[in-house]
Order: structure tokens, then C-alpha cells, then sequence
């Protein structure tokens, strides 16, 4: 019985040492450090640094719907959304296993308006500075009401009440009045048959109307939208926002087989709409478009020839009430007001 009993203990040992060095991955990442230099010239330039013990590769997720990766731990980046903003970049290690560790760093960047890194040269803008009515050589007006389709409940008027350019913001409001028969007046401005552009990158500072059933938007169509129709001549919405869903950005494309109900949307989250300017941003190439709110991507689809969005599209601004999108209106609500800061396009 002795000789059995220091066999089997003999054999437990065995297993329980197999057992341990099978439990142990040697060769998985550990200790990732990582840093990340900013550039002080606010021209978004940042120099990432990672390491980590039996690494042989490192991916970066940049915060803003971009990754890359890097073999060497070394990787230099160039933010591009004008303004100041905390980007949340996540560092991953990989070994040769496959075995991988993370880390999350924040890291802010600014850059400048004068920034020489962002793509392409500014080719048209508003800054919004001169006071009085909208620049009549960039901007006309959308009148009527009915929203077109949308069951809209305002009357769109081109009153300096309604759309005024005053302290350096253009400023869209909505009020509620009595006013050719409807309950609420308000603005829409496009630069249909003035100014339209074909892929680039647009900027727009704007800071959001608060009450249930506010929906402003910043939004784009085709140029062949009177010969066209919708949704034949595509439609970029690049920010919409609903009252009675506080905190919420919409960024959505419309073209035929996905249009209405079944476009391509996504929404984020963002705290301050209502009281702070935020950045609204469309990047727009011939083989991705995406959408971003202060440098975060939103919403992205791939491009080719069989969509609609290779023709020049010109721009709208508008404060809606109600409608199948704004839903139903606060009775406390009286006036609410979309103000943007600047308009950029670069190409």
C-alpha cells in the first residue's frame, strides 16, 4: 500500500507541473507602456510611443474611427478637426502567439484655425461677420410651409426675426406664431444655384435650439435635384438633432433603395448641444464619406459610381418644428435658435 500510495503521489506531480507550464503563456504581452508627445504648434501632430515585453506589434485605435498599426511601437499622427478635443486612444500589443494586452491613454489636441495640415486648401467659407441679413451672393431662401414632404409645422419666412447674421454667428430661429396659417415660423437657406462642391472636407461650428420638437439640420442635396427628384439625387445629412431626444446627433445618407426609414443612420451621444458650439464635419472622397461630431466618427459608408454621391451637392440650414422626424412640440416651447459659428469647405 506504501509502495502504491508514493506512486500515485508521484504521478499527481507530474500532472499538477504539466498542468501549471500548460497554464502559462510565456510568450503573451505584458507591461505596455505608452506615451504620446503633442505637438505644441497646435498643427494636431502627435509622436505615440508604446512598448511592451514580447510584443511584435502594436495597433492604435486614434479615437476618432481611425487604426493603424505599427511593428515598432512608434507611430506619428496628425489630427485634423479643427479646435481643442480629448481623443480616447486604445493601444493594443499583439505577440507572436496571438496573445495581446490594451491600454487606454486620453490625449488632447489642438488645432489651430490656421492649421497648414489640414487636406486640401480652403476653397469657400462663411465666417458670419457681417451683421444684417445673410450674404445674398451665398445664401438664398426657402419659403413656404409644409417642410416638403415632412409635415413640418412652421412657416419658413426670409424675416430678420426668422435668420439674421448678428455677433458674429448666423442665427436661424424658430418661433411660435400665428403666421399664414401655421403655428410656428421659422428659416431654411441653401446655396443651391449659387455654390456647390464635389468631394473635399467640410467644417461647421454650430450650437444647437433646446425644446421638444426643435429639428434643426445641416444637410446636403445633389445638384440634380429639380430634374432628379429625391431620393435620386442623394441627400447628406451631416448633423440633425431632435429636441425630444436631448444629447443625440444624427448623421444619415439617403439614396434610392436607402432613403426615409431605411437610410443609412447613425446617431452619438453628446453632452452641451444646446449650450456649447461643437465641430460638424463631413469627409467626402470618391471611395469613403464619413461624418464626424468634434473629431468622433459617426457615420461612414464606402462610395462608387452606382451611388448618387459623385455629382456637386449644395448646402442647406433650416430649424424645423415637428414633422415625422421633430415629433410633437412642448406647448411651453417659444422660440429656439440654431447659431453657426463658420462654414469651411476644403478641397
Amino acid at each position: 500500500m506504501k509502495k502504491v500510495n508514493i506512486f500515485l503521489f508521484i504521478v499527481f506531480c507530474i500532472i499538477s507541473v504539466s498542468c501549471a507550464k500548460n497554464n502559462t503563456d510565456t510568450s503573451a504581452p505584458s507591461n505596455l507602456q505608452v506615451t504620446a508627445n503633442v505637438s505644441v504648434d497646435s498643427s494636431g501632430n502627435v509622436a505615440f510611443t508604446a512598448t511592451a515585453d514580447n510584443a511584435t506589434s502594436y495597433s492604435f485605435q486614434l479615437g476618432n474611427g481611425t487604426t493603424l498599426t505599427s511593428t515598432t511601437g512608434l507611430l506619428s499622427y496628425t489630427y485634423q478637426v479643427l479646435g481643442t478635443y480629448t481623443y480616447s486612444v486604445i493601444v493594443t500589443a499583439t505577440s507572436s502567439s496571438g496573445a495581446t494586452i490594451s491600454k487606454t491613454v486620453f490625449v488632447t489636441v489642438t488645432v489651430a484655425k490656421t492649421a497648414t495640415n489640414v487636406t486640401g486648401s480652403l476653397v469657400w467659407s462663411d465666417e458670419f461677420n457681417t451683421n444684417g441679413a445673410p450674404d445674398p451672393t451665398k445664401w438664398k431662401y426657402d419659403l413656404g410651409a409644409g417642410g416638403w414632404g415632412n409635415n413640418e409645422l412652421e412657416y419658413y419666412t426670409n424675416r430678420s426675426s426668422n435668420v439674421t447674421v448678428s455677433n458674429g454667428t448666423l442665427k436661424i430661429t424658430a418661433i411660435k406664431e400665428n403666421y399664414n396659417g401655421s403655428n410656428y415660423t421659422s428659416g431654411r437657406i441653401l446655396t443651391s444655384g449659387l455654390y456647390s462642391f464635389k468631394y473635399g472636407r467640410i467644417d461647421i461650428s454650430a450650437k444647437l435650439p433646446a425644446g421638444g420638437g426643435v429639428w434643426p439640420a445641416i444637410w446636403s442635396l445633389g445638384n440634380n435635384f429639380s430634374s432628379a427628384g429625391w431620393p435620386t439625387c442623394g441627400e447628406m445629412d451631416i448633423m440633425e438633432y431632435v429636441g425630444n431626444n436631448p444629447n443625440t446627433i444624427f448623421s444619415t445618407f439617403h439614396y434610392p433603395g436607402n432613403s426615409g426609414g431605411n437610410a443609412i443612420s447613425k446617431n452619438i451621444t453628446v453632452q452641451n448641444l444646446t449650450t456649447s458650439f461643437h465641430l460638424y464635419t463631413l469627409q467626402w472622397g470618391a471611395t469613403t464619406i464619413s461624418m464626424y461630431v468634434d473629431g468622433k466618427l459617426v457615420n461612414s459608408i464606402p462610395n462608387n459610381q452606382s451611388l448618387p454621391f459623385n455629382q456637386n451637392f449644395f448646402l442647406i440650414l433650416n430649424v424645423a418644428m415637428g414633422g415625422n422626424f421633430g415629433g410633437t412640440v412642448d406647448p411651453a416651447f417659444t422660440s429656439g435658435t440654431m447659431e453657426i459659428d463658420y462654414i469651411r469647405v476644403y478641397q
